[in-house]
């Protein structure tokens, strides 16, 4: 389990800016928050030294390439070994067409987010990888209609407060 790293206020404060917009120069940032640009790029240097923010990406409208589908796949593993379900969890998140994998609890052992090109494409997709792995039982498959997605987070500056900005 990951432990829980110390932050103050300013800290929160960038991290909440580079979640809204991870284009944000270093000098908007800095002015944002009150700190000089040298101050704010040791700050975000920090964070990701310390391993708070690891990554940033770029949201890319699916569509408009070519994958106007997405569906959620709930998939029954037979064998729940750790590391059976440690190697099918990783070989599933290595599909192109995955945009996430959640091994969860419940009646399903995973959800799968995918995105394609078609019914078609989604059938080859549950075919291929999921149908035919000798680890699955069974895999049920929701199409999503709409979603909305958050570029925000609770931060442990809010803990029990909404994390609505």
């Amino acid at each position: 389990m990951a432990t829980e790293v110390d932050l103050d206020r300013t800290d929160f404060a960038i991290l909440r800016l580079l979640m809204k917009d991870a284009w944000l120069s270093n000098k908007e940032i800095a002015a944002a928050v009150g700190l000089a640009p040298s101050s704010c790029h040791e700050r975000i240097k920090s964070l990701r030294t310390r391993g708070v923010l690891v990554s940033a990406h770029a949201e890319v409208n699916l569509q408009a390439i070519g994958f106007p589908l997405e569906a959620v796949l709930f998939v029954q593993l037979g064998k729940l070994e750790g590391q059976v379900v440690d190697k099918f969890l990783k070989s599933t998140a290595a599909i192109p067409e995955v945009r996430g994998v959640f091994l969860v609890s419940g009646r399903f052992d995973l959800l799968v987010h995918v995105v394609v090109h078609d019914m078609e494409h989604l059938k080859e997709i549950i075919s291929q990888h999921f149908n035919r792995h000798a680890v699955v039982v069974r895999v049920e498959t929701s199409v999503v209609f709409n979603h909305e997605a958050r570029h925000v987070m609770p931060l442990a500056e809010n803990k029990g407060k909404s994390a609505i900005s």
